[in-house]
C-alpha cells in the first residue's frame, strides 16, 4: 500500500465534521488539506470502483501492455459524486459511512454504490449501511453493495438487507495468461499481469519453499527464505497466511529467486488472479499445485520455467464464481435469499491512482466483490435512465429475473471447484444487462412493505423505528413471515409442514400478454402454484399468484442439507425467473 507523498499535509478523514489542522471542515467538502490541494486516496480503491461504474471511454488502456483495448465503465455518461469514508489507518468508521450516505441522499443521487463490507450479517437496526440504504430507498435511490470477500464458506456475506442489491463476484472471459512448464514437459496454465519480455524460457532449478517442513517458508513469509538455497531458482509458494501475493514474490526476490510459482490452497480452488508481481511469476490452481509438488518429489533435479502468453480472450467456463466471493444464506434474515446476483469481479482493469507500469493514464487489475458491486451500480443507473418510473425494487427485480444461469459453454455456472455453483454462491445468476432493460414482469416492493416484514423478524418497535425513520407499532400492523415479502426469489426453511406464500407481479412488458408457469422443483419438495397462467391487458397491471411448498419423504433428500430450484413465468417474448432455495430443518 503506497504511502501518501510528503506534499500531502493535513490529511484528515471525512467523518461528518472533523477538525483538520485546527480548522473545522464541512462534511460536504469531504476532505481538505492545509495547502488546499485535492484529497489523496491512499489505496485507490475508490478510483478503481468509480471507473468501473461510470468511467468514460478511454482508448488504448492497458497494464504492462496486457488487457489492451478501450476502457469504459458501465454507465460512461453518468455523473459521479464520490464520498470518502475510509482511510488506511482507521478503516471505515460507521459514523462516516452514515454521514456520507445522508449527504449523498441530500445531494440527490440516483444510485448509491458501496464497495464496503466487513460488518458481517448483523441485525439491520445495528448496521449503518442497512440504515442509510433504507432511507435512500425511501427516496427512490437504488443501493448496490458487495457481498464481501469471505468465501467460499457458507453464511459469510455482508450487506444482506432485502432493500439492498447484494452482489457476488464472477470471472470474465479474458485471462492474462502464463504457463508453468516443468522439466518433465507438463504445462499448467495460470495468470499474471507482469509479463517481462526479458525473461528467457529456459528451464531453471525448481524448489518448493515448504520442503523444509516450515509453514512460514511454505507461505513465503517475509524473511522465511533467507536460509534456503533459492538463488537463481524458480520457487514454489503456497497462497495464504494473511500474506499478500505481491509480498510473497518480494520475499522470493529478496532471497535471490529468479521466478515464483504461486499455487492455491484447496479453498481457493481454480480461481487465479492477474497481478503486478515484482518478479516473473504465475498464479496457478490448487490442482496444478498438487501436481507440481508431486513432480518435485519424484526427481532429484526438478526444473521449471514460466512462459508468458499475454492476453487471451474466450474462456468458455466464464462466468464462474470467484473463490473469495461471500456466500449465503443470510444470517440476519435467512428467509431472504442472498446474494441477489453475481457480476464481473475477478481480474478487472480500471483506473488507478498511480502508474504500476510507468504509463499514464494509470490502470491496474484488481479483484473483489468491491469490483462486482460498481458493475451492477452502473447497470442500475442505465436502467433508471431507461425507466425513470421504476422503483429501486423494480430495478432489482429486473436484474434478478433476467439473470443468466449458464456459462459461455452453455453449461451451469461453476464455482472455484469447477463444480456447478449453488444458489448461495450465485443468487439469481449472472447479470444480463440487455435483458434486464426489458424484463416483462417485475416484483415490486414499496418501502412501507418492509415494515410488516421487519415486525415478522421480531424486531422491537424502537428498532424498526430506527430503520424506517417513522414511529412504528407492530401491534397495529399485520406482520408477515420473511418469505412472504414480495421478493424476486424464495428462501424456504422447510420442516414437516407445508408453507403457503403469495407473490404479485407487475406487467412492464406488452399490454396484451399471457404468461405460463414453468417450474424447476427442488429435491424432496412438492410445489403447487395457482394460477398456472396469468394474462394482462394493460401495462402496469398487477397479478397475484400463490405458491404452496409441500415437504416430501425425508429419505428422498439423502444427505443434502438444502435444495434449489426456480419458478418462471414464460411468454412469447419473456422468461421471468426467480430462484428458490430450500434449507431442510
Amino acid at each position: 500500500m503506497p504511502a501518501p507523498p510528503s506534499k500531502w499535509k493535513g490529511y484528515c478523514e471525512f467523518n461528518g465534521q472533523k477538525t483538520c489542522n485546527n480548522k473545522l471542515v464541512s462534511a460536504r467538502n469531504l476532505v481538505k488539506t492545509a495547502n488546499r490541494e485535492p484529497p489523496f486516496e491512499e489505496i485507490f480503491h475508490g478510483t478503481h470502483t468509480s471507473g468501473e461504474a461510470a468511467g468514460n471511454f478511454v482508448e488504448d488502456a492497458s497494464v504492462f501492455d496486457n488487457a489492451q483495448g478501450t476502457a469504459a465503465g458501465m454507465a460512461p455518461k453518468a455523473h459521479v459524486a464520490i464520498y470518502k469514508v475510509c482511510n488506511a489507518s482507521v478503516g471505515c468508521v460507521e459514523s462516516s459511512i452514515l454521514a456520507a450516505m445522508d449527504i449523498a441522499i441530500d445531494d440527490g443521487v440516483d444510485v448509491l454504490s458501496l464497495s464496503l463490507g466487513g460488518l458481517g450479517s448483523v441485525p439491520f437496526y445495528d448496521n449503518p449501511i442497512a440504515l442509510g440504504a433504507f432511507t435512500a430507498v425511501q427516496k427512490g435511490i437504488f443501493v448496490s453493495c458487495g457481498a464481501g470477500n469471505s468465501g467460499p464458506d457458507y453464511a459469510t456475506l455482508s450487506n444482506d438487507a432485502p432493500w439492498i442489491l447484494t452482489v457476488g463476484a464472477s470471472t470474465i472471459d479474458r485471462t492474462i495468461k502464463a504457463t508453468a512448464r516443468l522439466g518433465n514437459g507438463a504445462e499448467y496454465d495460470g495468470q499474471t499481469l507482469f509479463q517481462p519480455k526479458s525473461f528467457f524460457s529456459n528451464l531453471l532449478p525448481l524448489v518448493y519453499a515448504g520442503s523444509n517442513g516450515n509453514l512460514s517458508s511454505a507461505l513465503c513469509a517475509p524473511g522465511s527464505l533467507n536460509n534456503m538455497d533459492v538463488k537463481g531458482k524458480v520457487v514454489l509458494c503456497d497462497l495464504g497466511g494473511l500474506i499478500s501475493r505481491i509480498e510473497k514474490g518480494q520475499t522470493v526476490k529478496d532471497a535471490g529467486g529468479a521466478a515464483m510459482i504461486l499455487v492455491n490452497q484447496q479453498t481457493n480452488g481454480s480461481t487465479t488472479l492477474s497481478e503486478a508481481h515484482v518478479l516473473p511469476a504465475v498464479h496457478l490452481s490448487y490442482v496444478a499445485g498438487l501436481a507440481i509438488k508431486q513432480y518435485i518429489n519424484s526427481t532429484y533435479t526438478p526444473m521449471a520455467t514460466i512462459l508468458f502468453k499475454g492476453t487471451v480472450i474466450g474462456d468458455s467456463q466464464t462466468p464462474a464464481v470467484g473463490f473469495f466471493s461471500s456466500r449465503g444464506p443470510s444470517q440476519a434474515s435467512v428467509g431472504i435469499l442472498k446474494p441477489d446476483i453475481i457480476g464481473p469481479g475477478v481480474n478487472i482493469l480500471a483506473a488507478w491512482g498511480v502508474s504500476v507500469d510507468d504509463k499514464l493514464p494509470a490502470y491496474d487489475v484488481v479483484s473483489g466483490t468491491s469490483m462486482s458491486c460498481p458493475h451492477l451500480s452502473g447497470i442500475a443507473a442505465l436502467l433508471k435512465s431507461a425507466h425513470p418510473e421504476w422503483s429501486p425494487a423494480a430495478i432489482k427485480s429486473a436484474i434478478m429475473t433476467t439473470a443468466n444461469t449458464l456459462n459461455l459453454a452453455g453449461e451451469p455456472i461453476l464455482d472455484e471447484r469447477l463444480l456447478p455453483a449453488d444458489i448461495f454462491a450465485t443468487g439469481a445468476g449472472h447479470v444480463n444487462p440487455n435483458k434486464a432493460s426489458d424484463p416483462g414482469l417485475v416484483y415490486d416492493i414499496h418501502p412501507d412493505d418492509y415494515i410488516p416484514y421487519l415486525c415478522g423478524l421480531g424486531y422491537t418497535d424502537n428498532q424498526i423505528t430506527m430503520i424506517v425513520g417513522n414511529k412504528v407499532r407492530c401491534s397495529e400492523i399485520k406482520s408477515i413471515l420473511e418469505a412472504q415479502l414480495n421478493y424476486p426469489s424464495f428462501s424456504i426453511i422447510m420442516g414437516s409442514t407445508s408453507q403457503y406464500y403469495t407473490r404479485t407481479v407487475t406487467n412492464v412488458g406488452p399490454a396484451n400478454s399471457t404468461y405460463s408457469l414453468e417450474l424447476e422443483v427442488p429435491l424432496a419438495l412438492g410445489i403447487s402454484v395457482n394460477p398456472c397462467k396469468i394474462s394482462f391487458s394493460e401495462v402496469y397491471q398487477k397479478a397475484t399468484f400463490s405458491v404452496d411448498f409441500i415437504p416430501q419423504i425425508k429419505e428422498n433428500r439423502g444427505n443434502y442439507s438444502f435444495a434449489q430450484g426456480s419458478l418462471s413465468w414464460v411468454s412469447e417474448k419473456h422468461t421471468v425467473r426467480i430462484p428458490i432455495s430450500v434449507i431442510f430443518k
